[in-house]
């Protein structure tokens, strides 16, 4: 279960992530509660410092603060060089398990493109998404309390299933406000 929310932390690298923060925030500004009395924090995923202080040291790092990850998969399963830093930094097997707990909840979505697959004729969103898949994970293993499911889209069909997602983000960030 959820906690109440008090802070937000978009987390994005790439160009194409930094668009979907921008929705995200443009979502969550227009909520009359969220404007006049929550912090909404961007913080690209290329900053190391900035990253760990968020998520793992400062003021922000409480059960309180919901952190958004916007990742994107480019080819071979990798991310954007602009989000290695924190994929890098969250894949380390020498963390703790408790490393994000009662630290943050979190959530991810996943920006892939399966037009950069060998198969393109079989392949959905849930087969070009493996940074978002495997960070996913790892957060939670790590002690991280998951908000909401992980998104995952597709460039191919358009990023079509964006949208619907951050309404379910939305209305459950309503929830736990």
């Amino acid at each position: 279960m959820s906690t109440k929310i008090e802070d937000f932390i978009l987390l994005f690298g790439g160009d194409l992530s930094a668009d979907v923060a921008e929705q995200i925030n443009t979502k969550l500004s227009s909520i009359p509660t969220i404007s006049s009395t929550h912090n909404i924090h961007k913080v690209l995923m290329s900053k190391s410092k900035e990253f760990k202080t968020a998520l793992l040291e400062g003021p922000l790092a409480k059960p309180t603060t919901l952190a958004i990850f916007i990742t994107q998969t480019i080819e071979n399963e990798a991310p954007p060089e602009d989000a290695g830093a924190c994929i890098r930094f969250f894949k380390r097997k020498t963390h703790p398990e408790t490393l994000l707990t009662d630290k943050i909840q979190f959530t991810v979505l996943g920006l892939g493109d399966s037009n950069k697959l060998l198969d393109r004729q079989h392949t959905a969103a849930k087969d070009c998404n493996q940074v978002a898949q495997a960070l996913d994970v790892r957060l939670e293993a790590l002690g991280g309390q998951r908000f909401c499911q992980r998104g995952e889209s597709d460039e191919r069909t358009g990023l079509t299933e964006v949208e619907p997602w951050i309404d379910v983000l939305v209305e459950k960030i309503k929830e736990c406000l």
